[in-house]
């Protein structure tokens, strides 16, 4: 669980730039992302396929 402490004197702003860079670190908006929807099995193999395809694209045209 991601919690920000006011320290003395601290501006709201700050502490809240800060509470966002540690939700941003910790990868929670990713996973709230991720599990917002159910997703079977067989659409998730799906998504995996396509982005082992994409993957292998990028690999194969790399600039030299």
């Amino acid at each position: 669980m991601t919690q920000v402490v006011l320290r003395d004197n601290e501006e709201i702003e700050s502490a809240l730039r800060r509470f966002k860079r540690q939700v941003s670190r910790a990868g929670i908006f990713q996973d709230m992302r991720k599990n917002r929807h159910f997703e079977t099995p067989l659409e998730k193999e799906k998504r995996k396929a396509v982005a082992r395809q994409k993957q292998r694209f990028r690999q194969n045209t790399s600039y030299k």
